[in-house]
């Protein structure tokens, strides 16, 4: 098993949500502040060649980086994936390509160090069959609203196999599901379906409005991770892996968005009414996972049960706007 206790780690979206978790779970595991570098983007551009370059240039002066978790990237919900599809593209083809490739150049694999990318369950195929295996990757086109940028995020995939081939390139793949919990965006523009139903919940309520609006028809399933199972999952294929294998990262669950609505609704305490927009898309019909393969490669699966994880989100989002 791989030691981060004494390693240097670049964390690139260690100040986001997930990020955030991701670091907590390093500290704990030993790793001190000084070995722990957060990339902001006032310093570094990292879909710039330049940036990323420099980042591995001056992350821990004149010590290497030993370990990189790509966290960052630029994602929304439906809405936000129509309006700026090539945006998504790029900015993730972009990091992850000039990241991989200046680590590389670096010698962090030479080092003994590794590259661990997050990837994403939107690369899937639309139609894959439930549970979502991991071989079932190039089975199909991805649902045509987020395919741009689950396609970034599945080449990354494949420049990290790649290179493992040409150059030895060690490296870790992960695919978590639909994430949730503290710290999530929660900006109705561009956040996902959790936080968007439960800041219209809590301000419905406040408004004492009659009823709150979905999008879709209610008809499509999820799955849902808490976002300290993410980062516990992401950690541990820091730990356990050094090829590209991809792996789920799921709670092995799904619920139907109507149903997801009705028990945000109940968790709230909002009383009115639940109205459909069908004129918006539902997205991917069916999102659910089969993890047997993180089970087995890195001894994971959820901890956190849905209602738990949903009753401590509410919480974190009320106190967050008190």
């Amino acid at each position: 098993m791989y030691d981060l206790a004494n390693k240097r780690i670049i964390v690139t979206g260690g100040a986001g949500f997930l990020g955030r978790h991701v670091v907590e779970r390093l500290k704990a595991r030993g790793v001190p502040d000084a070995h722990i570098f957060i990339p902001r983007r006032r310093d570094f551009e990292l879909t710039s060649e330049r940036d990323a370059a420099l980042l591995y240039r001056s992350a821990f002066g004149k010590d290497r980086a030993d370990v990189v978790i790509h966290l960052a990237a630029e994602v929304g919900g439906i809405g936000a994936n129509r309006k700026s599809p090539g945006r998504y593209f790029f900015a993730n083809m972009a990091m992850a390509l000039h990241l991989i490739e200046h680590a590389r150049l670096d010698g962090l694999s030479e080092r003994g160090g590794k590259f661990v990318q997050v990837g994403t369950i939107c690369a899937y195929p639309k139609f894959t069959p439930v549970p979502f295996k991991e071989d079932d990757l190039w089975n199909g086109y991805p649902e045509e609203t987020n395919a741009p940028y689950g396609v970034a995020k599945k080449a990354a995939w494949q420049m990290l196999d790649a290179y493992r081939l040409q150059y030895g390139f060690r490296s870790a793949y992960v695919l978590p599901v639909n994430l949730y919990g503290p710290h999530d965006n929660f900006d109705l523009e561009s956040s996902h379906v959790i936080p968007a139903l439960i800041r219209k919940c809590v301000e419905a309520q406040q408004r004492h409005a009659p009823s709150i609006t979905c999008w879709g028809t209610g008809t499509a399933s999820r799955e849902f991770l808490y976002v300290d199972d993410a980062a516990e999952g992401i950690l541990r294929a820091a730990e356990a892996m050094d090829d590209p294998t991809p792996i789920n990262l799921g709670a092995s669950f799904e619920i139907k968005i109507k149903d997801l609505v009705e028990l945000i609704v109940r968790l709230t305490g909002f009383k009115g009414r639940i109205e459909w927009d069908a004129t918006k898309p539902d997205g991917q019909p069916r999102r659910c996972l089969d993890t047997e393969r993180a089970a087995k490669l890195l001894n994971w699966r959820a901890a956190v049960t849905f209602e738990e994880g949903l009753k401590r989100t509410i919480d974190w989002y009320r106190a967050s706007i008190r």
